[in-house]
């Protein structure tokens, strides 16, 4: 009888320094974010930033070894900053969920991290932002076929995570250009213009498993209350703000929140939204 293969599974493991307030929903510590595979044998577990990675023998053929995946969302304007609108929210979550923990408001926290002073002696390395890629998920597992091919993804991985903790931390105005600071300010302004409006909505649309443990779920619950506050303030189309979110929850979430975020809005939308555009289209023409 042939022995079982052996499989060694390396899980995801996201290093991020996002931002939020505290509230009724928003409270609490980071949510979890490292899960190891269950399988048998025993796994031993590495910390990685991307999918896992699954070493199996007998190897698989070459051609379902995927192929890295290059920084191709990365956008940088001339002066060597991030410039989309991705990157607005991207730091508008970063900020909100700073600002859950600390229990602060998030316009005054935006502020004060925009307007703090250098430490002496910093200096913030602009290559990191090439390397930076919004777009990288988490996604299922990949297969490689030798120990070699695990540590050199496991490598890159780490590689990675520590160019995305650099970028995250670093301060504001050398990572981003005045057009995403503007924006993710009015973002946060909205956030929490409508905070106590959107907390109601909020604890009827999630589910009861969120409710019950909403400590572990403070970056979900930001999320929506960015998008909410994007769809209401904004003007920005609800496709595009509802797409928005579900990649950020790819990106800082675990588990079935991007699924769980996309039907929440959808309902805030069909609910809220809409309905609250045509009541106020009625009163305008009576």
């Amino acid at each position: 009888m042939e022995a079982a293969p052996a499989v060694r599974t390396f899980s995801r493991s996201y290093s991020s320094s996002a931002g939020a307030r505290s509230c009724r929903v928003l409270a609490g510590p980071a949510p979890r974010r490292d899960r190891a595979l269950a399988t048998p044998p025993p796994p031993r577990v590495v910390a990685s930033s991307r999918a896992p990675i699954v070493v199996s023998s007998p190897p698989p053929p070459a051609a379902s070894v995927p192929p890295a995946t290059a920084p191709g969302h990365t956008k940088i304007d001339r002066s060597g900053r991030f410039c989309s609108p991705r990157a607005a929210r991207e730091l508008a979550l970063m900020v909100s969920y700073a600002a859950c923990l600390e229990g602060a408001d998030v316009v005054r926290l935006f502020d004060r991290r925009i307007s703090a002073r250098r430490e002496p002696g910093y200096v913030f390395d602009k290559s990191c932002l090439l390397s930076y890629n919004h777009m990288s998920f988490g996604g299922g597992p990949l297969e490689v076929g030798t120990e070699e091919e695990a540590e050199k993804l496991t490598a890159q991985n780490e590689k990675d995570s520590a160019n995305e903790a650099e970028v995250l931390s670093a301060p504001p105005k050398l990572v981003y250009n005045n057009f995403v600071l503007r924006l993710s300010r009015e973002l946060l302004v909205a956030v929490a213009s409508g905070w106590d409006k959107h907390v109601e909505i909020i604890e009827k649309i999630i589910p009861q498993a969120w409710k019950d443990e909403p400590v572990a779920r403070i970056l979900e619950l930001c999320i929506l209350h960015i998008a909410m506050a994007e769809m209401t303030s904004k003007g920005t189309p609800h496709k595009v703000v509802i797409n928005e979110a579900v990649d950020l929850a790819k990106r800082f979430c675990d588990g079935g929140a991007p699924r769980v975020i996309n039907g929440c809005l959808r309902t805030f939308v069909k609910d809220h939204v809409d309905n609250t555009g045509a009541s106020q289209a009625a009163e305008s023409k009576a």
